[in-house]
């Protein structure tokens, strides 16, 4: 496999929470932080949305599991608003639901590259 080739991997996290802005912890005391995240308009507001009509933007967050220097972890009142939910749990059908009941994918990949999971997350729209 060429450097900085990806390969999917096995079993989804079953919860991720947000301990710091931009932070999380998996079930298995893991974190996880928040390397990229793109907001675009989706294929179905693109191709479907009635004239005049707005565009429903389309999430993907990056996160890359890696350690990070221990601290305290924020309540959820501290941890600033955010686009970002501050629960994921996983849901049936490779999804996994946020606390305000938005659905979005689960991919996770292998970086050959200092051997880093990533775990990517789009957000789906009812229906996809």
């Amino acid at each position: 496999m060429a450097s900085g080739a990806s390969l999917c991997l096995g079993v989804p996290l079953h919860r991720l929470w947000a301990v710091r802005p931009g932070i999380y912890e998996d079930e298995k005391g893991r974190t996880w932080v928040t390397v990229v995240v793109r907001l675009s308009p989706s294929q179905r507001a693109r191709g479907r949305a009635p004239q005049g009509g707005q565009h429903e933007p389309s999430n993907t967050v990056h996160m890359w599991q890696m350690p990070v220097h221990p601290r305290e972890p924020m309540s959820p009142s501290q941890l600033p608003l955010s686009q970002l939910p501050l629960v994921w749990q996983l849901y049936p059908g490779r999804r996994y639901r946020a606390m305000d009941s938005r659905l979005w994918k689960w991919w996770t990949m292998a970086r050959q590259i200092a051997s880093t999971e990533q775990l990517i997350l789009p957000q789906l729209w009812p229906g996809e």
